[in-house]
């Protein structure tokens, strides 16, 4: 009787020792952080919002594949160019930088006081993002230590934005920068229902771009005009959610050099749109009441449609996207 004691004594003694092992290990993982803007590991960091040309010459582009949100807009002559928001990861190197439009100053204010980093703008249009609730630090004011030249770029593709060197400054400068929070969506499973997909095409009057589904990375690979869009690292870009948001676009006060009219986004007010995650395409509606206030993004009977965590591409346009559906699998194919 004795020695059955001592053997059950040493077999829960045992068990426990394993216990307390599996809880030691458990309490010295790291737990992980999400960005609250695009979901991804990492932290709720600084806000650097940059411009980039987005024409053939400029491409491949460089740190875009670390953007947490990219906004695709309209600018003069029916071209597009890029606002890309930076938070979980500031690049050491962002570019080619360009020039600032008035669309930016209310895709922008819904993220707080950021840094805005740009190549220049018109002189009214300086003036603006002067007073806007943005930190202005376009190229016209900064160092070329921070505003480089990429000697193997033509201009005016040529311009590299140490994106490391010009938080440094802000920080040093001590402004009040804001920190990445949601901007409106949030992250979580895809709603019931939505239509499959293969891809998408976009169409602006000299722009173009295709998303289509890639199953096993488990995101939207972009291109343009049927050539595939690559990063300068060699990363095929393309979001995990892509937001296709109708926006109303007219003709602003400012005009390009040859006399064409900047057309202006219209992303305060409310709409319609598709949200696209999953391999699947879902007819939402936007709202966003403010410039200050975040989009949010609802199916039909108002439910919100969850975002799927990591990089987010949105499209502004005027036209309607055009779906390639997923063809139904055929009984002899199972």
């Amino acid at each position: 009787m004795r020695s059955k004691c001592i053997f059950l004594f040493a077999l829960s003694s045992l068990v426990l020792s394993g216990c307390t092992s599996e809880m030691r290990s458990d309490s010295t993982q790291e737990e992980r952080t999400y960005n609250s803007i695009s979901g991804r590991v990492g932290v709720d960091g600084p806000i650097m919002a940059v411009k980039l040309d987005d024409t053939s010459s400029a491409r491949p582009q460089i740190g875009l594949e670390d953007a947490d949100v990219v906004y695709i807009e309209q600018v003069e002559g029916g071209f597009t160019r890029l606002a890309a928001i930076f938070s979980s990861v500031i690049p050491t190197n962002i570019g080619p930088i360009r020039s600032a439009r008035i669309s930016d100053i209310d895709i922008l204010s819904q993220y707080g006081k950021v840094i805005f980093a740009y190549s220049g703008a018109q002189r009214a249009m300086l003036t603006v993002i002067a007073n806007s609730n943005l930190w202005d630090y376009g190229a016209q004011r900064q160092s070329p230590t921070i505003y480089t030249r990429d000697v193997n770029r033509p201009a005016p593709y040529d311009m590299v934005l140490r994106g490391d060197l010009l938080l440094e400054k802000a920080k040093a400068d001590e402004r009040d920068i804001a920190i990445s929070k949601s901007a409106g969506w949030s992250f979580g499973d895809a709603p019931v229902g939505g239509v499959a997909i293969d891809s998408v095409a976009l169409r602006w009057p000299a722009s173009k771009y295709e998303a289509t589904w890639s199953k096993a990375e488990k995101r939207w690979l972009l291109s343009n005009g049927g050539v595939a869009n690559f990063a300068a690292s060699g990363k095929q870009l393309g979001p995990t959610t892509f937001v296709i948001q109708t926006v109303e676009m007219s003709d602003s006060i400012y005009r390009s050099a040859d006399g064409s009219y900047t057309p202006l986004s219209e992303t305060v007010g409310s709409g319609t749109g598709y949200i696209l995650r999953d391999g699947r395409s879902f007819r939402a509606n936007w709202s966003r009441p403010a410039s200050e206030s975040g989009t949010t993004w609802t199916l039909a009977d108002g439910s919100e449609i969850k975002f799927a965590a990591g990089s987010i591409w949105v499209a502004l346009i005027d036209r309607k996207p055009a779906f390639t559906l997923t063809a139904p699998t055929s009984p002899d194919s199972k």
